[in-house]
């Protein structure tokens, strides 16, 4: 059933967080290559302000094998602390369409819950290792059908080497929920989720990136595994002066918690505002 209040909602958290991120845009004095550019894509904890918008199909869930529709608005925005340390604050916003699964439900429209990391990374790296940790915070923005009504909060982690043009490493979160959000919660499970992304790509001189990863994860409350394993490629172009990577592609689930999905699709699209140098 589709909600007026979740599109409003929306709406205006999409429009926020995109002007947020989109006003240093101007800001920027020199531009670096294509190739470094699309390299620091990679990187989810680049001293690199960007916003790229997600849009995902997965199909096939429960016993109507209904789909999956999620747009997740993502903007990062890095904050320079001191001459040696970064925050870099990632927010996922998803906007969600869910198809019905079994006989007798609707289908859903609108937010489901928002996940914020903040990592804190040192400016210098070593042979090529990065590395960020921070707190991850569950917002409980979601719609009664997508959402868990449920305040969050864990650790959040991520190590990674860049090599000529390859990159690969590890993000990872657990999030544990500590209070209802309102009395609709009071009758919801508590969340406790592991997340665990590994990753691998390649940038080419062209500014072409490959990259294969598994954002998978696990839910202690249920016992289940969720193992997405995507196959991806993008590329990096300049539309006037602003730079933009068109990516998309495919994947399959490895394992699911019993009810889907099976595999799934994905486009991006990420609008890049390198910094001030």
């Amino acid at each position: 059933m589709v909600r007026i209040g979740g599109l409003v909602k929306a709406a205006a958290t999409i429009l926020c967080l995109a002007a947020a991120a989109c006003v240093p845009a101007s800001l920027a004095r020199a531009q670096d290559s294509d190739q470094e550019l699309a390299k620091q894509l990679s990187n989810p904890v680049a001293s690199l302000i960007s916003v790229p918008l997600q849009m995902n199909y997965d199909c096939c869930y429960g016993t109507e094998k209904g789909g999956r529709y999620t747009l997740n608005v993502q903007p990062v925005i890095p904050v320079s602390l001191n001459d040696d340390w970064n925050v870099i604050i990632r927010t996922i916003v998803p906007v969600v369409k869910q198809e019905h699964t079994t006989p007798g439900d609707d289908t859903a429209f609108g937010l489901s819950d928002t996940t914020q990391s903040f990592f804190f990374s040192p400016k210098a790296t070593k042979n090529g290792i990065t590395w960020a940790v921070g707190p991850a915070i569950l917002w409980p923005t979601g719609e009664s059908d997508l959402g868990s009504k449920k305040w969050g909060a864990g650790p959040t982690a991520l190590v990674l080497k860049q090599d000529g043009g390859y990159t690969y490493g590890l993000l990872a979160n657990h999030v544990w929920s500590f209070a209802d959000a309102g009395d609709s919660g009071k009758n919801r499970p508590d969340v406790s989720n592991t997340f665990i992304q590994p990753f691998f790509s390649y940038t080419n001189k062209h500014a072409t990136t490959w990259g294969v990863n598994s954002e998978s994860s696990y839910n202690w409350k249920t016992k289940g595994w969720t193992v997405p394993v995507n196959l991806t490629v993008s590329h990096l172009y300049k539309f006037g002066g602003q730079r933009v990577s068109l990516g998309g592609g495919a994947r399959v689930y490895a394992a699911n918690d019993g009810i889907g999905p099976e595999w799934g699709l994905r486009f991006v699209a990420t609008f890049l505002y390198p910094e001030k140098r």
